[in-house]
């Protein structure tokens, strides 16, 4: 008896865009200038060189795994937040299977006082950059005592022969109250909306993919500031339900992870890229899988306690087709 199999169509001319909040991944070492002390292996979470490199195989594993069902593919672009510096995207990249890719990173040290930064991880075969630096966002306290936050990365590079302008992210975050650090927050998007402008004087319609952890929904004021300041298209609005997001606090889901692009990728001229796909990477293997939190993200940590998962964030990824 004969059985006819036929594998599923991947489309190849599909490039996978993701980001990923890598909560919290620090070296072993302590770094006198920031507050990394915790994450020692004589710190308060105990941070062996162990727990370290189980940690970077899991998000190895994960990282290469994004928008491979629909391309068989790993990521060309990969925004991450929460890198302690450096070394740990460089020791990320030589670990589990992103070791077999041809990827490179940019990075740069950022003045959050714990020392976490954002990173650009992107395929060297079809990923060409031309220029980053980092973006201060300057936020104050109420006494007027500055706020130092993470920086935003800026990238510009060629994407298949087509200039794009990218902005990876981590906002300051909710820790003092919604209300009471919003402004922050709005602070960042129009420094974006700023740095934009000052593209737009030499550059005519550019292309901008703005990805990170915004500590904001889709619909929170800072984000729609920027949506609708400079006429970005969120498809990350589309996918927040009460029961699905990339991060839950208290049994409620958020989407503060999201992936946000010009109305440019929105066409479909021959030799340019256009939007396909928007999804949340929540499979099963990075969630709870009992308990009183099943289905939340799988967490390296809850408090002090150890519990060897992946991140408290979902990765988020957003799929361009070149129009060939």
């Amino acid at each position: 008896m004969n059985f006819s199999l036929t594998k599923r169509p991947k489309n190849k001319h599909l490039y996978t865009i993701a980001f990923y909040n890598l909560e919290n991944l620090f070296d072993t070492a302590d770094d006198i200038r920031t507050l990394d002390d915790d994450f020692t292996p004589k710190g308060f979470k105990k941070w062996t060189h162990k727990r370290y490199k189980k940690k970077l195989n899991k998000l190895s594993k994960t990282i290469a795994k994004l928008g491979h069902y629909e391309t068989d593919l790993p990521p060309t672009l990969v925004g991450v937040s929460e890198v302690e510096n450096h070394h740990v995207v460089k020791d990320l990249l030589a670990s589990g299977p992103l070791r077999n890719f041809d990827y490179s990173y940019v990075h740069f040290n950022s003045p959050d006082e714990r020392g976490i930064d954002c990173a650009l991880i992107y395929d060297r075969k079809h990923f060409e950059v031309e220029f980053s630096e980092p973006i201060q966002v300057l936020v104050f306290e109420e006494n007027g005592i500055r706020d130092t936050t993470r920086d935003i990365l800026y990238v510009k590079g060629k994407l298949k022969n087509e200039t794009v302008h990218i902005f990876v992210n981590h906002w300051p975050s909710r820790r003092d109250g919604d209300s009471k650090t919003a402004h922050k927050r709005i602070t960042a998007a129009k420094t974006i909306n700023d740095f934009m402008m000052g593209i737009e004087t030499s550059e005519a319609n550019p292309n901008y993919i703005v990805m990170g952890d915004f500590n904001d929904d889709p619909q929170s004021e800072s984000v729609k500031f920027l949506t609708e300041t400079k006429g970005l298209y969120n498809p990350m609005e589309k996918l927040i339900t009460p029961t699905r997001g990339s991060a839950s606090y208290r049994l409620s889901w958020m989407l503060f992870d999201q992936i946000i692009v010009s109305h440019t990728f929105l066409n479909y001229e021959k030799g340019t890229h256009s939007f396909a796909h928007a999804n949340i990477f929540d499979k099963h293997f990075l969630k709870e899988f009992k308990g009183k939190y099943k289905g939340s993200p799988f967490r390296t940590y809850v408090g002090r306690k150890y519990l060897g998962g992946y991140s408290d964030h979902f990765p988020v990824y957003i799929q361009l087709k070149y129009n060939s």
